[in-house]
């Protein structure tokens, strides 16, 4: 009979210690918010213009969903235009962070929508145009808050340049963007 208890007594003080592997509600924890800059460098697709120059993003995954999060980004090319010629973008959209890690590189994928800037060489003219950018890289954890980033963007814009005289046809600038980004929370 005590032999019976000790086992019942076992098994019923056992399931308190026993979890799911589910994070329990209360301590889900905040949204993710990163930031970060980076240097790019982008063919401009006008008038072989390769440009470089600035830019800034921030990203934000809600608890539950980790791997999809939004992405914001601005992004200021003014360096190494010919004949003052540069390019702004300003782009926000869904980011789906690919759920595979290698060596401490996280993998992502995203499709930004927004707005690209164009100042046309001598000052000829100013344009602002819808873009299309879908884009990936990959983030290298260095240290638990702290990020390396590597980013590639193929940008759409269809009604560019959109200029009196000249053949328009849609622009397709690319390029590559690196550096560096802070998780706040």
């Amino acid at each position: 009979m005590l032999q019976r208890i000790l086992i019942l007594g076992a098994i019923l003080l056992s399931s308190a210690y026993a979890r799911a592997q589910v994070v329990p509600d209360a301590t889900v924890g905040n949204p993710l918010v990163t930031v970060g800059g980076y240097f790019s460098f982008f063919d401009a697709d006008y008038a072989a213009n390769r440009v470089a120059g600035p830019g800034a993003f921030i990203d934000w995954s809600p608890p539950r969903f980790l791997h999809l999060g939004l992405e914001g980004e601005g992004r200021w090319l003014n360096l190494n235009g010919a004949n003052s010629f540069s390019e702004y973008n300003y782009l926000v959209g869904p980011r789906y962070r690919i759920p595979v890690s290698w060596r401490r590189m996280r993998p992502y994928a995203k499709a930004m929508v927004g707005a690209g800037e164009i100042n046309f060489p001598y000052h000829l003219g100013y344009g602002s145009y819808f873009a299309i950018a879908p884009g990936g890289g990959v983030d290298y954890d260095l240290r638990p808050r702290w990020k390396l980033r590597a980013d590639y963007e193929y940008q759409f814009w269809p009604s560019a340049p959109g200029i009196p005289g000249i053949s328009s046809g849609a622009l397709k600038p690319n390029g590559l963007s690196a550096g560096i980004s802070f998780q706040l929370f």
